[in-house]
């Protein structure tokens, strides 16, 4: 894959065969981000689990003390006094049955979150072929399944989100914008790190965590020391 001029400078600061401290890669991790937009600055965590045992899945989310710097848009789906509820709490989207066909035959995904009272959830069910696959199911582990929909949907508007072991073993997480500040930026970072490391699952024999790397949308990848978690 050829790179482009910026990416090839952005890669020159960083010394691909050093783990840095973490202070010191969101430090290098802002320097790389040389896109014209503010670029997502994301964690890529490689896993000694086997996603293929149900003992050793990780899912869990955690709010982000500064946010993802990104607007979330929520969908709920409830029914009586809750829907009520989710509206006043801020929900962008709110409905029943009726909003089915929407999903499952127009296509419509205008969401990033998506909410449930647990009455709800066998209608919900119904759109497991579209919602599982994005990553958008409701799930009570992450507390996107719950009767207190003012407190899911205030947290997700904080900055919540949702962590998990992909089927390659590894878990993709946003820690917030290039445009925050280091401090901003390792403050997420620490909340994730703490709620990843309290998540590991018994079964997991070995190292848990082999490795941690940050880095922006388009820019080059940084290791961080992993043997400290």
């Amino acid at each position: 894959m050829k790179h482009g001029k910026k990416y090839v400078e952005a890669a020159k600061l960083i010394d691909k065969t050093q783990q840095y401290e973490a202070a010191e890669a969101i430090a290098l991790v802002k320097k790389s981000a040389t896109a014209k937009f503010d670029e997502t600055v994301e964690l890529h965590i490689r896993t000694g689990c086997d996603s293929r045992h149900a003992d050793q899945q990780i899912r869990g989310a955690v709010v982000l003390p500064n946010g993802t710097g990104k607007t979330v848009k929520v969908l709920v789906f409830a029914k009586g006094t809750k829907l009520d509820e989710a509206q006043a709490a801020g929900a962008d989207y709110v409905g029943g049955e009726e909003l089915i066909p929407k999903i499952q035959n127009d296509g419509w995904l205008d969401f990033d979150v998506v909410v449930a009272t647990p009455d709800m959830m066998g209608v919900v069910g119904r759109l497991g072929k579209v919602l599982g696959p994005k990553g958008l199911m409701p799930n009570p582990k992450a507390g996107t399944v719950t009767m207190d929909v003012t407190k899911a949907i205030a947290d997700i508007k904080a900055g919540k989100i949702e962590y998990r072991l992909d089927k390659a073993n590894i878990i993709h997480v946003p820690v917030g914008k290039a445009s925050f500040t280091e401090e901003q930026l390792e403050q997420n970072f620490n909340a994730l790190m703490d709620a990843i490391t309290k998540a590991r699952p018994a079964s997991v024999k070995g190292q848990y965590l082999k490795s941690i790397t940050l880095a922006t949308t388009m820019g080059p990848g940084v290791k961080v020391v992993s043997n400290k978690y």
